[in-house]
């Protein structure tokens, strides 16, 4: 007769709750550093070479080797300019977020067949009041019009009808601020220039 496999034990972070050989990729990879030299020595070899090395020292060592500095950016040489730093925000899991792009999307839904829709989203971006944007685009085109929350939670204006090619000049004309060169259509999943 056969034995019975055993169940496998399986060895958890104390800090990150993930299996010794996955904490690299976890939340806070620093902290769990010394958990695992403990518990897991054979998981992460390296570890116990290095240490009570100081973590602050290597990555300044690796910064400098690949020549960025841990402090501000580093000034541009001669008459080169440098590209704009974008503004991030930390997500969970210590992912980056960019700042969005200064752009306004127009969309058009068609729904039961013959009813459209015009979506316009990105308007708020160049400071533009989305109540204020719904009540001149209604008056404008003699229609329905509203601030919605879209589907990633950002709010667009939807106006009723198809609007979409004479609602480009409109928003230029009475907005300013918003260049026709940031105008973009959506037509069949692609982003397309409105000039």
């Amino acid at each position: 007769m056969a034995e019975k496999p055993q169940p496998v034990q399986v060895l958890y972070c104390g800090v990150c709750s993930l299996p010794p050989e996955y904490c690299e990729f976890g939340p806070d990879f620093v902290k769990c550093k010394p958990w695992l030299i403990e518990n897991a020595p054979n998981a992460y070899p390296d570890l116990i070479k290095e240490g009570n090395s100081n973590d602050g020292d290597e990555v300044s060592e690796k910064l400098q080797s690949i020549k960025i500095s841990s402090g501000a950016p580093a000034a541009s040489s001669g008459g080169t300019s440098t590209s704009k730093q974008e503004e991030v925000k930390r997500l969970p899991g210590g992912k980056i977020k960019k700042k969005d792009k200064q752009e306004v999307i127009i969309e058009k839904v068609v729904r039961n067949k013959r009813k459209c829709v015009t979506i316009v989203k990105g308007l708020e971006l160049f400071g533009v009041k989305l109540n204020d944007a719904s009540k001149k685009l209604g008056k404008k085109f003699a229609t329905g019009a509203s601030v919605v929350k879209g589907p990633t939670e950002k709010e667009q204006v939807d106006v009723q009808g198809d609007i979409s090619y004479d609602v480009v000049e409109f928003i230029t004309d009475t907005w300013p601020d918003v260049p026709a060169s940031a105008i973009y259509f959506i037509e069949d999943g692609r982003k397309v220039p409105a000039v």
